[in-house]
């Protein structure tokens, strides 16, 4: 359980509410246990005197008992309001340290991995850690609890009736222990067909478009019938073994009150024992028989959660190779310089850029032509410091990129990506993304300038139209220029077009270009483009096509 040692300092920080816990657990077992005695002794009232009329003893024992169960459900309460709170306070903790460290990491880390493994971290993994810190401690810890204070009332009443029925528990708990290893095998079988599932329901109506298009629908209902049939198998086959479980409970509960009833029977004819004792271990043993038979789930909820916390300490230790040294606050005016600056990407080998060099001042434009596969969007990631060249460096107002605050530089940097993408919200929250507070007038007058005010006048919610998942709602060129829109109301410094006018007409894209001709003049403007159209503009041409077809020559 090495994995499950770097939550200590969560207990430690958590120690208050786990100390309490763990007093209102003894607290519970104390008076859960301390009423049994008084069922006993209320049996042996009414045997003595032979009625059951009433009787003041048995009253008094009848209040004892009441008032008992009365202070076992408060502790239990108070039990569950503090160690689950703890874990409760632990897993969202942990799942924010998860989120902040998914923020740092580099684009190419997002690339090795895939979502589903990111968002099962964030997750699966962590719903079964806090299964460990909540259910996984209180339930080992009421156990022992229990176990010191049943053993002490059992071995007071009688001692060898006490071992034969303490002796069964430890073979059922290591029973129950095999039964959830199973279960716990078969149950990650049914969630991976299940996770299937949603992965083919999910592309199914990503592509909704591409299935009509084709008149695929019956191919499409078919292969999601011969997944839920795989589900379908996967679940009534952990049904079946999760019956097992309740059954061997019941039978070893059968087991042992047929012994306490054999034994306490031929101790109670040689007169060694009441009916009323006899009574108290049956109470004693009931009482004890779902604890021990928890010990097995527990021990395999405990090496899921180790499983799970090895899986995102290895996530919490990748380091992004983007490190940021700089604090400091201060204005970036725009000057950029590319020195010999090569790059090649780790995950595929493929060397988009090659020694390349260009340099221009703080309210140029520099348009960048090329062939698809000539390194341009590469540009863009490594001037918004995405990735980090492999060789040669970038000077900022000539500064090694690497030496600068990169959040504080980011603030400076509008980009439009090649894809737009869209949060899955209204159109003005889209638009406003890029900024703190934006008002309703900033809004609009982005707009107008993107030359999407027109289209979003004419639906039925205007600004507050949801886009839908990635903007699904919307056409291309409306989702471009939504992205436009959110980059220039940031009022940047510097200005990215990464091939960003492509989904627009030449009608359209020279609207905007006109629209935001003084916004391109405050600002280092960097159009990547395939079109001469939107290059003309520009101060400055770099054509990625022709330095490899010079080197290749």
């Amino acid at each position: 359980m090495n994995a499950l040692k770097t939550l200590n300092p969560y207990f430690w920080k958590h120690r208050l509410l786990l100390f309490w816990g763990f007093l209102f657990i003894v607290a519970s077992n104390f008076f859960n246990i301390y009423k049994v005695q008084f069922v006993g002794k209320s049996v042996d009232e009414l045997s003595k005197n032979g009625h059951l009329g009433f009787n003041k003893q048995v009253l008094i024992y009848v209040g004892i008992i009441v008032g008992s169960s009365l202070l076992t459900g408060f502790f239990t309460f108070m039990m569950r309001q503090t160690i689950i709170v703890a874990s409760r306070r632990i897993e969202y903790e942990l799942k924010n340290k998860i989120y902040r460290h998914y923020q740092e990491l580099s684009l190419t880390d997002y690339k090795k991995t895939t979502i589903g493994d990111l968002m099962n971290r964030l997750s699966e993994d962590v719903v079964a850690v806090r299964m460990y810190l909540g259910p996984g401690v209180m339930y080992v810890v009421n156990l022992l609890v229990l176990m010191i204070i049943t053993s002490i009332y059992m071995l007071k009443t009688d001692v060898e009736m006490t071992l034969w029925t303490l002796i069964p528990l430890p073979v059922l708990s290591f029973i129950i222990y095999k039964v959830s290893s199973i279960i716990n095998k078969k149950s990650k079988v049914m969630q991976k067909s299940q996770s299937a599932i949603s992965t083919f329901v999910q592309d199914s109506f990503s592509g909704i478009r591409v299935v009509k298009y084709f008149a695929k629908e019956k191919y499409i209902a078919k292969n999601y019938g011969i997944r839920v049939k795989d589900y379908q198998e996967k679940a009534l086959d952990l049904a079946k073994t999760e019956a097992y479980f309740f059954t061997i409970i019941l039978f070893v509960i059968g087991l042992l009150n047929v012994a306490i009833l054999l034994i306490g029977g031929q101790k109670y004819l040689a007169n060694e024992i009441s009916v009323g004792k006899i009574a108290d271990f049956f109470l004693y043993i009931n009482i004890l028989i779902w604890p021990f038979s928890m010990v097995g789930w527990v021990t395999s909820v405990n090496q899921r959660a180790e499983a799970s916390m090895s899986r995102i300490n290895e996530f919490l230790g990748k380091k992004s190779e983007i490190a940021n040294h700089n604090l400091e606050e201060y204005p970036i005016k725009g000057d950029i310089e590319f020195r010999n600056v090569s790059y090649v990407y780790p995950n595929t080998g493929i060397r988009a850029l090659d020694n390349v060099s260009f340099k221009i001042n703080a309210g140029e434009t520099l348009a960048i032509m090329g062939k698809t596969g000539s390194g341009k969007t590469t540009i863009a990631l490594l001037l918004a410091r995405l990735i980090d060249p492999t060789e040669g460096e970038i000077l900022i107002d000539g500064k090694n990129l690497k030496d600068h605050n990169l959040q504080n530089y980011r603030k400076y940097i509008g980009y439009i990506p090649q894809e737009s993408y869209l949060f899955s919200d209204t159109i003005a929250n889209n638009i406003g993304f890029a900024i703190d507070n934006p008002t309703e007038e900033q809004i609009v007058e982005y707009a107008k300038k993107a030359d999407v005010h027109k289209n979003i006048v004419e639906f039925k919610e205007q600004y507050q139209t949801l886009v839908g998942e990635r903007g699904v709602m919307l056409s291309g060129g409306q989702k471009q220029r939504i992205c436009i829109a959110r980059a220039l109301i940031k009022q940047p410094e510097i200005l990215i077009f990464d091939d960003s006018l492509s989904a627009l007409d030449t009608e359209t894209e020279e609207n905007i270009l006109q629209n935001i001709e003084k916004d391109l003049k405050n600002a280092t403007s960097i159009i990547i483009t395939h079109r001469e159209s939107s290059a003309k503009r520009a101060d400055k041409v770099l054509n990625l096509s022709e330095i490899k077809d010079i080197k290749s020559a």
